[in-house]
């Protein structure tokens, strides 16, 4: 028979280690009734602590619970009621703790990267100027100690406020102990806050004030400043000093449709590789005029994009822009896919592919483009053939070409004599 001694007596377990059947939506009411009170009266972080480990009891026995369903299908679930007052005496238990120094040090480190993140203009750096010292002379006085920092903006501006937010970190200040401190020292960055969203910055300024402080407009004078918008005036004297980067500003700065396209014209008249960038985002889309500009630009870089072009049988006015662009480009890579287009449906694409192999000069086109001569229906594409095994200029293209002095065609013909005569020069040479 047993004395007992090896059972374990209800009565021994410790009072607040309640079972699941123990508890209910009821007993978890009355815990978190409990908390709500010692919330309103807490006055201290200690206070607060025990109001935060009488809720993280009242969480624990829901988890743990199996509270019966509701009876009625439209009332909440006791777990769900529960949990949603719980949350909400949290946010209320959050709100009240602090202000901490680790507030004060957030605020400042907010700033500095505001001044180092934002561009101020010439009248707002000085105000930036000013409210940084006036924190920092606020902080230190109040901590009673000193930051040194230099003049130059805005580096020794922000190097000072991470000194200031150091020396707040090191004062370790206590959210009870310290509590005025605190509030006179987010006082100080409440106002540095509001004195940074006052000042005006870059982007405060319309554009036509960001242009004329960037010196956009400098070249207007009351001789010159005939057009209308003001802006197309600048391109054109832009155009006329062979100044592209003020010409890129204003096709990047103004969309409207009539700019892009004096922009776009503006380019192609200068080829300039200054305007690469923006013409291949333009070409991507298959804009015509933008793979002009490339073309005038002549970088090889574009090729292998436009390439991609030129097989679009839907489209030949693309297919004879591309080819023409791909011939002042003038790359040998060009020479294959180029001479493709030969056969193309459309025979002033055929005609532009030979004009392209022309320009490109490689000798490997000799032979279509003597293949072309022989077989070609339409006179202008052979004529253009022509032209282009005299444009490659060797004693096998011109001997090609020379082939045809007794043409039907008066412009092949005409082809065909120039290779004689310089196949007889070099002949003389």
């Amino acid at each position: 028979m047993s004395d007992g001694s090896d059972e374990t007596d209800e009565t021994d377990a410790p009072a607040d280690e309640e079972t699941a059947v123990d508890v209910t939506p009821e007993t978890v009411d009355e815990r978190l009734d409990e908390a709500e009170t010692a919330l309103e009266a807490a006055e201290t972080e200690a206070d607060l602590d025990e109001v935060e480990a009488t809720l993280d009891a009242a969480e624990t026995q829901i988890e743990n619970a199996s509270f019966p369903e509701p009876d009625d299908e439209d009332e909440e679930p006791p777990a769900e009621r529960l949990t949603g007052r719980l949350e909400e005496l949290r946010g209320q238990l959050e709100a009240q703790r602090g202000p901490y120094g680790s507030d004060v040090v957030d605020a400042i480190e907010a700033g500095s990267e505001t001044i180092t993140d934002t561009r101020w203009t010439e009248d707002g750096e000085p105000d930036v100027i000013a409210a940084t010292e006036t924190l920092t002379e606020s902080v230190t006085s109040t901590l009673d100690t000193s930051v040194e920092y230099g003049s130059d903006f805005p580096e020794d501006y922000t190097a000072a406020l991470d000194s200031v937010a150091e020396a707040v970190a090191d004062a370790d200040l206590d959210a009870d102990d310290d509590a005025e401190t605190i509030a006179a020292l987010l006082e100080a960055t409440d106002a540095f806050a509001d004195a940074l969203e006052a000042t005006e910055e870059w982007d405060d300024l319309t554009v036509v004030e960001q242009l004329t402080v960037e010196g956009f407009y400098d070249r207007l004078d009351s001789d010159n400043r005939k057009d209308f918008p003001p802006e197309l005036g600048v391109v054109r004297i832009a155009e006329q000093e062979n100044d592209p980067e003020r010409i890129l500003t204003a096709f990047e700065t103004f969309d409207s449709e009539f700019m892009q396209d004096n922009c776009v014209e503006a380019f192609r008249r200068l080829g300039a590789p200054e305007a690469y960038d923006a013409m291949e985002g333009l070409a991507q889309r298959r804009d015509r005029p933008a793979i002009e500009v490339l073309g005038k630009i002549g970088d090889d870089a574009a090729c292998e994009m436009l390439h991609d072009y030129i097989s679009d049988e839907s489209n030949p006015p693309l297919q004879k822009t591309v080819l023409k662009a791909l011939g002042e480009i003038g790359s040998p890579e060009s020479t294959q896919p180029v001479a493709n287009r030969l056969v193309a449906e459309d025979y002033e694409v055929r005609s532009q592919a030979a004009r392209a192999l022309g320009r490109i000069g490689d000798t490997r086109a000799v032979e279509p483009l003597g293949d072309v001569l022989a077989e070609e229906e339409r006179d202008g594409v052979r004529a253009a053939a022509a032209w282009a095994l005299v444009q490659i200029g060797t004693e096998r293209a011109l001997e090609e070409a020379a082939q045809y002095v007794d043409d039907r065609s008066f412009l092949v013909q005409s082809e065909a004599e120039k290779a004689e005569d310089h196949l007889g020069a070099t002949a003389a040479a």
